[in-house]
């Protein structure tokens, strides 16, 4: 099985900018791949990023894949600056095996949430985000093909359908929450110690309850 995590090398996370600098937006986004990556490796699979650009994850401290740095031989880093559709099309036109694809901004992905996408035996498997989006899948049909604008979800569904091959989904919190909005960080410091946790910790990020809500604030803010 081949897996892929895409990463937007150059612009990550621009929904966070109000929060977070662009170098810091980077720093945080490194830190949410090598948890994917670590998470992927301790579940016995051997992942490969598909980056937008060359990236130097080693310039960020502590920002590693199991033993192996991201873009070490241990994790290599395949270099595509197409959008996302026709850049994991590619690979999956290009595969003779399946493809899995996991969200490089899973910060919650755990070996065992990880697990039970690659158990589930159906020609498709889709790993549904709570905003309609796909955060992850798995393709063993030959012939499909991803299309992550809109309401993924609904239209990996159909485009499964239209070719014949049985669709699974994977009901998991951990594997449906990605880190887009400022409103999903209180996910990472409510349900992670990884990096991405301590990344926020150490910028001064902490929790805050405010009539009822859990927020995030950041320093004396």
């Amino acid at each position: 099985m081949r897996v892929v995590v895409p990463f937007a090398a150059e612009r990550p996370k621009t929904r966070l900018d109000g929060v977070l600098s662009p170098a810091e937006r980077v720093a945080f986004a490194q830190a949410m791949l090598a948890d994917v990556l670590e998470a992927l490796e301790e579940g016995g699979q051997t992942p490969e990023v598909l980056a937008t650009a060359p990236f130097d994850a080693t310039a960020v401290s502590g920002v590693s894949a199991g033993t192996g740095s991201v873009g070490s031989p241990e994790v290599p880093v395949r270099v595509d600056d197409r959008a996302l559709t026709p850049a994991v099309n590619a690979v999956l036109e290009a595969s003779e095996e399946p493809v899995a694809v996991v969200m490089a901004d899973l910060a919650l992905a755990t070996p065992a949430a990880l697990g039970e996408l690659f158990a589930a035996e159906e020609g498709v498997v889709l790993a549904p985000g709570c905003g309609g989006g796909t955060n992850a899948l798995l393709a063993r049909h030959p012939d499909f093909r991803v299309d992550y604008h809109g309401t993924s979800f609904l239209d990996h569904c159909e485009r499964a359908r239209s070719i014949g091959a049985r669709v699974g989904t994977v009901d998991s919190f951990r594997l449906a929450t990605d880190i887009d909005e400022p409103t999903d960080l209180p996910e990472v410091l409510l349900h992670s110690e990884n990096r991405a946790a301590r990344w926020l910790r150490a910028a001064g990020f902490s929790l805050a309850v405010t009539d009822g809500r859990v927020s995030v604030r950041r320093g004396g803010e």
